[in-house]
């Protein structure tokens, strides 16, 4: 059996980073062709010293020079800037892309590996919700496989095998309810960061994890779904399950539902999307209901995690609605790590900012690139405002 090449966009980061360690568990399945960070070269040079990669990809063009020192004499091509990203992901030598860029900048690498004809492996669900129209049809025009990571679009995907679409009456995606399960705003508006960060299940980098904590991520995650599942908005559904063990829901026309289950891992769903069709052996712990004798279900309170009613007026909206929200959600999120914005004021620069940026009912490629960066430059001035 030939080796699978796969190339991981966004190897420093967690997804990333568990991709690797799910390689090295399979070397007779995986071989590593491309590795790229944005800022992190020293993990980098790392990961390519133990991989050996045909190249690397380091974002940052200031960090070329200490990247290119160690690993050029290595055999390993070196490269830097975002245009390199778009370029490497067009070669024809890789077999797989695992998506892993976080945020709007994952979307230009992943068309052009679908361009051309590369098998995808989506960990960026920023890529769906921005642009999720034209991915998809891009998709479709070139009849390649785009495999959801996300642990929730993973389970739908599984729940789908075998089943007709026309045969679904709508999908559950779970949420776990993030660290702030049950508070209120005057709760609320005191977190900081390191609350915010502390997810009771999951084990995720720093821009998801407070997605989670304002249920951002789950808006995102529908939208996600939308697109990638050819879904109307009004047969997707959100219940909080705390215990994130089932990691979403199909049901069907008759009222049957199908669930995908395990342990809140990772590791899985980016091993079967490495491996599809295949379901590949690992010894990562496994689910025992003795552990679990109750399994709850709640439905979200979109009242006080205004987020999730947010994306979800901006799914049902279209155009450019989710683009402007992205992007707005992406600043906020980084003026909040950074300790710039409080917990709940980075709903309303979301807010504001979908008011300001004039909609759009069918935006072409270049129009959600213009959007993007006006909505980060609007949010960028209300943040600037704020004074916390």
């Amino acid at each position: 059996m030939n080796k699978r090449k796969i190339a991981i966009f966004g190897s420093t980061g967690s997804i990333g980073i568990q991709a690797l360690e799910v390689i090295a568990a399979h070397p007779d399945r995986f071989s590593v062709e491309v590795l790229t960070a944005q800022q992190n070269a020293d993990l980098l040079i790392e990961q390519a010293l133990k991989f050996k990669p045909n190249a690397v990809v380091i974002g940052s063009e200031a960090k070329y020079k200490q990247v290119k020192d160690v690993l050029f004499d290595k055999g390993i091509k070196v490269f830097a800037g975002a245009q390199s990203m778009v370029e490497v992901a067009a070669w024809n030598s890789i077999d797989m892309v695992l998506a892993a860029i976080m945020g709007f900048a994952g979307l230009a690498p992943t068309l052009a590996a679908i361009e051309q004809g590369t098998p995808v492996a989506l960990a960026n669900k920023e890529t769906l919700v921005v642009a999720g129209d034209i991915v998809m049809a891009t998709a479709r025009r070139k009849n390649v496989p785009v495999i959801p990571v996300d642990s929730e679009h993973s389970a739908i995907f599984q729940c789908l095998l075998g089943e007709p679409m026309s045969k679904v009456e709508k999908v559950i995606l779970t949420a776990s309810g993030g660290p702030f399960l049950g508070k209120k705003p005057n709760f609320l508006i005191n977190v900081k960061k390191d609350h915010a960060l502390q997810h009771p299940n999951w084990s995720m980098g720093a821009k998801i994890t407070i997605d989670s904590a304002t249920l951002m991520n789950k808006g995102l995650e529908m939208i996600e779904a939308r697109w990638l599942f050819g879904l109307a908005p009004e047969n997707i559904e959100v219940v909080v399950h705390a215990q994130s063990i089932i990691h979403s829901m199909v049901q069907f026309v008759d009222g049957s539902l199908k669930a995908q289950m395990g342990l809140p891992d990772m590791k899985l769903p980016i091993q079967y999307a490495l491996g599809y069709p295949d379901r590949l052996t690992n010894d990562f712990p496994r689910f025992s209901f003795k552990n679990y004798p109750t399994l709850t279900f709640e439905q979200p309170d979109t009242k006080t995690f205004r987020n999730l009613a947010i994306a979800i007026d901006a799914m049902h909206k279209g155009g450019n609605a989710a683009c402007v929200m992205n992007a707005a959600n992406e600043e906020v999120v980084n003026a909040f790590l950074k300790n710039r914005i409080g917990f709940l004021q980075m709903t309303e620069v979301i807010e504001e900012t979908l008011v300001k940026i004039p909609f759009i009912e069918q935006p072409t490629l270049n129009d959600y690139y213009q959007c993007d960066r006006a909505a980060r430059e609007h949010a960028a001035s209300l943040i600037n405002a704020i004074i916390i």
